[in-house]
């Protein structure tokens, strides 16, 4: 099973740790590795190939799920600005990252993409470091998604 699809199985069962909740056009959750502390994505559900299959009402709905996840962490995190990202070469379903960028970045990474990075050594999520993190975003992201 493709890993973007493996992870929506996942959420859908309660068995994905890295889950924040569930939104109107998939699923937030915590990245992988936390490089850059908040890094997230946005898992679509049901899975597609790309924003290109989804009609115009689920796109929009998509990209706003997005950018609500951004303005999530602009409130929870001291970041400067969000970074977004929609790729799918090499897990070729939809999936956005999501990445606060920081002042304190180094300076020779701070104005690269985040892929400069070395993702082998990055932080792991650990739910000890980040839980509290991933707590506050879904209570951000609820209350969010109550309001209307």
């Amino acid at each position: 099973m493709p890993l973007i699809s493996h992870r929506v199985e996942l959420a859908r069962k309660g068995a994905n740790d890295k889950v924040i909740c569930r939104m109107a056009s998939g699923w937030a959750v915590m990245g992988d590795v936390q490089f850059l502390p908040g890094y997230c994505l946005l898992l679509p559900d049901p899975v597609v190939a790309s924003l290109n299959d989804l009609d115009a009402n689920a796109r929009a709905t998509y990209l706003l799920d997005m950018a609500r996840i951004g303005d999530a962490l602009l409130v929870a995190t001291d970041a400067l600005r969000i970074n977004y990202e929609i790729l799918g070469n090499s897990e070729p379903q939809l999936h956005s990252h999501i990445f606060p960028r920081y002042a304190t970045e180094p300076d020779d990474k701070r104005t690269m993409p985040v892929w400069s990075y070395d993702w082998k050594t990055a932080p792991p999520y650990a739910e000890e470091q980040h839980g509290d993190l991933r707590k506050k975003l879904a209570q951000l992201l609820t209350s969010t998604l109550d309001a209307g």
